[in-house]
């Protein structure tokens, strides 16, 4: 999402053209975020803000894959949740419970106020048993001040305190990818991954088999691009290059 379709919240060039391309060719597609904050209620108002029309069932989060994965380990299961209402939504839809009470997870997620009372919980519950699931490792996140301490710095906080690592469910693990496939019913070997990180969106792409389009309207440059020792399978320097003309033959994106 940020940095392919919208920037500070403006739609980026071509945007809006190519999600109406999309629908005219029925071609199916997710708008994929590693945040957790948000719901996808929200988060496709606040695309609509920004002029691009993605329905809230065109929108997959980090919270909605992470309430996926922990439904096919503990089908009705519980947690005890740090994070926001997309997080806390995802998970209350998908049947757990949450609770302070011997939860069978811990699960970390990206919050606007982290709680050192919240904090010092989720190592105590860590330290009985319960298992530690993180929704991403981004350690941080931007604002107009500068970065702020995100989800993966948070997790560093805990494992530090526990000796236990997380089990990260979003980008650049490619289950993110492929949770994103089964929900749209697509395959790997006709489906595209448009991105703007090397180090999340491309490897998690190419580990999940898609064909991976690296867009420069985001973090990514040439010497970004040259630390890497994979490569995507095109760089574009923005999606308005994906205007009528088909890349490659695709059923989905």
């Amino acid at each position: 999402m940020d940095g392919v379709l919208v920037h500070e919240n403006h739609a980026l060039p071509g945007a809006a053209e190519l999600l109406q391309q999309w629908r005219l060719q029925q071609k199916p597609f997710l708008v994929l975020t590693n945040n957790s904050i948000f719901t996808p209620r929200d988060l496709s108002a606040r695309l609509r803000a920004s002029g691009l029309d993605v329905p809230e069932e065109a929108i997959w989060t980090s919270a909605l894959a992470t309430a996926a994965f922990l439904k096919s380990q503990a089908p009705g299961g519980s947690a005890f949740v740090i994070g926001e209402a997309g997080l806390t939504t995802a998970l209350h839809e998908a049947g757990f419970i949450m609770t302070e009470t011997k939860p069978d997870f811990v699960v970390v997620g990206e919050t606007r106020n982290y709680s050192f009372e919240a904090i010092t919980k989720a190592i105590r519950l860590i330290d009985a048993g319960s298992r530690f699931i993180s929704t991403n490792p981004d350690a941080t996140g931007p604002s107009s001040e500068g970065a702020l301490p995100a989800t993966g710095a948070i997790s560093a906080l805990i494992t530090k305190a526990t000796g236990r690592e997380p089990y990260v469910v979003g980008k650049p693990n490619p289950m993110m990818f492929r949770s994103a496939l089964n929900r749209i019913g697509a395959h790997s070997e006709n489906t595209g991954m448009i991105g703007d990180r090397m180090d999340t969106d491309v490897v998690a792409g190419i580990e999940a088999g898609l064909h991976t389009i690296l867009v420069l309207t985001g973090i990514s440059d040439q010497n970004e691009i040259e630390k890497y020792p994979f490569r995507p399978d095109e760089i574009l320097a923005g999606v308005h290059e994906l205007l009528d003309e088909e890349p490659f033959e695709t059923d989905s994106y």
